[in-house]
C-alpha cells in the first residue's frame, strides 16, 4: 500500500481568505486521494479550517496575538513550539496559499518543499523567494480560482468542475426558535461598509410581513451586540443570537431560510454553504470581494452606492431555495 502524502496547507488569515481556499481543497481531494492534509490557520480562524472534510488536523498560530507582545518570553516560547511541531513531520509538500511574507516565513520554516505563486503572480513578491516551486497564476482571477489553479498546478491535474465549497453546515443550533428564520449580518470591519440601521429594520420587518421570517442577528463585539439587540427590539419576534464560534455560527447560516450580509466574512461562510444570499456593499468592489454569484447567492451595490431595501428584497425573492 503507498505511503500517503503529507501536505500542509498554509493560509492563515482572514476569514473569508480561509474560505475561498475550500474549493481547492475539494478539488485536490477528488483528484490526488491519497494525502493527508494539515492546514496551518491563525488561532481565531482554526474552526474555518476544520470545517473542511479533506482537512485531517490544523495546526493552529497567534501571529496576530504575538506581535502585539514580540518581547515577551512567553511569546517566544509559543513561537518554538511552533516551529517545532511544524519540523517534527516530513511534509512531501508546503503550499503557501497566501503569498505573504507573514504566511511564506512559517511555509519555509517546515522544512518541506515550499510551493506557491510567482514573483509576479502576488502582491508580496518577496515571499516567492522562499518557494523552492513557484507558479504563475493570473492576478485578474477570483480568489477561488486563483487557489483552484495554483493547487492544481501543484499536484498536476486540471479542474474541470465548478467550483464546490464541499462543506456541510453542521446541526441547527439548539436556541433557535423551531420556525423560518433570516440571518441579517449586520457587522463588518469598517463604518464606512455597514448598512444603515434604518435598513436593516425595513429589511426585517417585510421579511416577517411576506415569508413569515423572523430576523436573527449576530454579533462579535461589545459595539456589534448594541446594535444586534436594537435591531432585535425593532423586530418583530426577532433574535438577537448569543455569542457564537464559527462552527455554530456555521449551523446557523446553514438551516436559515435566508441570509442578507454586508462584506464580512459571514456572508463567504453562507454563500459556501449555499443558503438564498444577498451579499451588500457600500465601499468595496464585490468584483474583487464579493461572493461568488450563484442561483443562490447575488452581489449587490458597490463602491459609494448603497442599495435600498426593496433592492435587496427583489433581488432575495430571486435567490434559488427561497420561501414564497
Amino acid at each position: 500500500m503507498p505511503r500517503m502524502m503529507n501536505v500542509l496547507i498554509v493560509r492563515t488569515s482572514s476569514m473569508g481568505d480561509l474560505i475561498h481556499t475550500w474549493p481547492a481543497l475539494t478539488d485536490l481531494a477528488r483528484h490526488v486521494p491519497d494525502l493527508e492534509i494539515t492546514w496551518l490557520a491563525e488561532e481565531n480562524f482554526a474552526d474555518i479550517a476544520r470545517l473542511h472534510p479533506a482537512v485531517g488536523a490544523v495546526i493552529p498560530m497567534a501571529w496576530r496575538r504575538w506581535r502585539k507582545n514580540l518581547f515577551a518570553s512567553a511569546t517566544w516560547d509559543e513561537m518554538n513550539l511552533l516551529k517545532n511541531r511544524l519540523q517534527t513531520t516530513n511534509w512531501d509538500v508546503v503550499v503557501d496559499a497566501q503569498g505573504l511574507l507573514k504566511s511564506a516565513l512559517p511555509a519555509w520554516l517546515a522544512k518541506g518543499p515550499v510551493a506557491g505563486y510567482n514573483w509576479r503572480s502576488i502582491r508580496e513578491p518577496v515571499a516567492s523567494l522562499l518557494y523552492s516551486r513557484k507558479f504563475d497564476v493570473s492576478r485578474n482571477l477570483s480568489a477561488v480560482e486563483r487557489n483552484r489553479q495554483l493547487f492544481a498546478r501543484i499536484f498536476g491535474y486540471t479542474p474541470t468542475d465548478k467550483a464546490d465549497f464541499g462543506i456541510l453546515c453542521g446541526e441547527r443550533p439548539d436556541w433557535l426558535p423551531k420556525r423560518g428564520y433570516a440571518v441579517l449580518l449586520h457587522a463588518t470591519s469598517r463604518h464606512s461598509k455597514e448598512w444603515p440601521e434604518e435598513h436593516w429594520i425595513g429589511c426585517g420587518a417585510q421579511l416577517f410581513n411576506r415569508k413569515g421570517l423572523i430576523s436573527v442577528i449576530p454579533w462579535g463585539n461589545s459595539k456589534e451586540r448594541a446594535r444586534a439587540e436594537r435591531l432585535a427590539a425593532a423586530l418583530p419576534d426577532a433574535v438577537a443570537a448569543p455569542r457564537l464560534g464559527l462552527a455554530e455560527a456555521a449551523g446557523l447560516l446553514g438551516h436559515a431560510d435566508a441570509v442578507i450580509g454586508v462584506d464580512t466574512g459571514l456572508s463567504h461562510l453562507a454563500n459556501a454553504l449555499d443558503v438564498p444570499l444577498v451579499a451588500i456593499y457600500t465601499d468595496t468592489d464585490p468584483a474583487k470581494t464579493g461572493v461568488i454569484e450563484t442561483p443562490f447567492a447575488i452581489n449587490l451595490g458597490g463602491i459609494g452606492r448603497v442599495p435600498s431595501v426593496e433592492e435587496v428584497l427583489d433581488a432575495l425573492d430571486q435567490r434559488k431555495g427561497i420561501a414564497g
